[in-house]
């Protein structure tokens, strides 16, 4: 059935109030129309053409009667969905207002509508007088089942898709009020009574027709014929497809946030529960939106390792620790002049060519870019996390950078690689809601001073005595260069080029 409401609204969006008022009819007269010919039937009368004109004029009259107070708030649907200028949260608005006046018209509609029907019908076949009013009574009985779904389930169906179109991806509907928090499990229970109602409609028919004691097994075919043809086809199309869709679009909903994709809404086109179900899912997308907005921007601003540790662990990881490692300094050569002789654009975009170098080398040896200083920046091996071997990681990365940097600037840009292991003091600094991780000691004064000294010697890349006594590896083409006296250090310290082959 949604899918029929559906069409109309493709088809007819600026006429739907009376798309939907052709399709009700319709609706009726199939429904009606079959109790019709029993009621002829049975009363062995031959007046069926008779029949089928009281019934196409009471479904006529009882879908005009229903519609007819909603047809102020759907004419302004329609003209929203004709293109006026009409204001997008008046028209949902208006849709809401159309469905409750729908369910109250429609619930009397059905039943004085039915009741007159079955009793002209009566009356049209010859039936006595006080069979004609039990014929009544029965089509008020049979209406009360058929009330319940059409008076509910049928408007928030049909009316769906208009809600669709105008709510479309914002979130407009969330803020509307809630006018039936119940609704969706009150609604459960008109179904199990529309069928039971059928069955015992199908059993009166039998009954009133005086075909009892004749045809007792008559009676038991009518009543479940009655419930297999429209209790269970009417209810499950009219009543619980309607009550699903929503739960459907839950469903789907959580399959698209699972899968990472947090940019689609659900539609909240409903005023009971779940469309508070709807709201509240849209609440929780929008935190996880956030939520990974925000992990977004910690893992641009924040080494990726070290802001997946502290996510994990929390921000209490790093209170304070002492740990070998190896420090590694990396400068541009000349980079002053440079940047007075350019723009500040140009000067920033230089910066940032060499640092996409420089950050995924180091990352993908296992270090970690503590800081950038200026034209330049420090990078840890062996903290946070632990690494072994460290001080062949950081040779490794600083040979891959020293290449790729020549390869990518072709000489335009030359670069001094400082590097230096020691047991230094790793952890978080700060107050005030700032915090840094931070590393503290000797050996990091030292790959600062020894990477200047690649300024005098013409090395691209200089380690300490010290780097060189914990190498694992000596696929590294290692060349003394003698020992050099660093600020702030007593006694001169031995250094190491290593050659760059392309």
């Amino acid at each position: 059935m949604d899918r029929v409401w559906q069409w109309a609204w493709d088809r007819y969006p600026g006429r739907y109030t009376w798309a939907i008022f052709g399709i009700a009819a319709a609706l009726n007269f199939v429904v009606y129309l079959f109790f019709a010919m029993l009621i002829v039937a049975f009363e062995r009368s031959d007046r069926y053409a008779a029949a089928a004109g009281v019934t196409v004029a009471t479904a006529v009259a009882e879908a005009y009667l229903s519609a007819r107070p909603g047809l102020n708030p759907g004419r302004l649907v329609d003209r929203w969905a004709a293109g006026q200028p009409v204001d997008r949260t008046a028209a949902l608005e208006a849709t809401y207002t159309w469905s409750r006046t729908t369910r109250i018209t429609a619930t009397w509609g059905h039943l004085i509508a039915a009741a007159a029907q079955f009793a002209a019908i009566a009356a049209i076949t010859g039936a006595a007088g006080q069979l004609v009013a039990q014929y009544a009574a029965l089509g008020a009985f049979i209406s009360l089942a058929l009330s319940g779904i059409a008076a509910h389930s049928i408007p928030e169906s049909a009316i769906r898709p208009a809600r669709l179109a105008i709510a479309a991806d914002t979130r407009l509907g969330e803020d509307l009020p809630r006018s039936h928090p119940t609704f969706a499990a009150w609604a459960n229970g008109i179904v199990v009574a529309a069928a039971c109602a059928f069955s015992a409609g199908g059993a009166m028919v039998a009954v009133l027709a005086g075909q009892v004691r004749e045809h007792p097994i008559l009676v038991v075919a009518i009543a479940i014929g009655l419930a297999l043809l429209f209790a269970v086809p009417i209810t499950v199309a009219t009543s619980f497809s309607p009550l699903l869709q929503p739960i459907r679009d839950l469903a789907r909903g959580t399959e698209r946030v699972a899968a990472g994709d947090y940019s689609q809404p659900l539609p909240v086109v409903q005023d009971d529960d779940l469309g508070a179900l709807a709201a509240s899912f849209n609440r929780m997308q929008a935190g996880l939106t956030e939520r990974r907005r925000l992990h977004t921007a910690f893992g641009t601003y924040v080494d990726p390792a070290l802001a997946a540790r502290l996510l994990e662990q929390g921000d209490d990881v790093f209170t304070g620790e002492r740990r070998e490692v190896t420090v590694m300094f990396v400068d541009i050569r000349d980079f002053t002049p440079y940047a007075e002789a350019n723009s500040a654009e140009d000067t920033v975009a230089r910066l940032n060519a060499l640092f996409e170098i420089v950050v995924p080398s180091v990352v993908e040896a296992g270090g970690h870019v503590n800081k950038f200083l200026g034209d330049g920046a420090l990078a840890v091996f062996g903290a946070p996390n632990d690494l072994i071997p460290h001080a062949d990681a950081a040779v490794g990365a600083a040979v891959q950078i020293a290449r790729r940097v020549a390869k990518r600037f072709d000489g335009e840009l030359r670069i001094g690689i400082g590097l230096n292991t020691g047991v230094v003091i790793v952890g978080t600094i700060g107050g005030g809601g700032k915090l840094e991780f931070t590393l503290i000691g000797d050996a990091v004064n030292v790959a600062a001073r020894v990477e200047q000294i690649t300024k005098t010697t013409g090395d691209t890349i200089l380690l300490t005595q010290h780097c060189v006594e914990v190498l694992r590896s000596d696929e590294f083409p290692l060349e003394e260069r003698g020992s050099h006296a660093l600020k702030g250090k007593a006694l001169p310290i031995k250094l190491f080029g290593i050659r760059v082959e392309p």
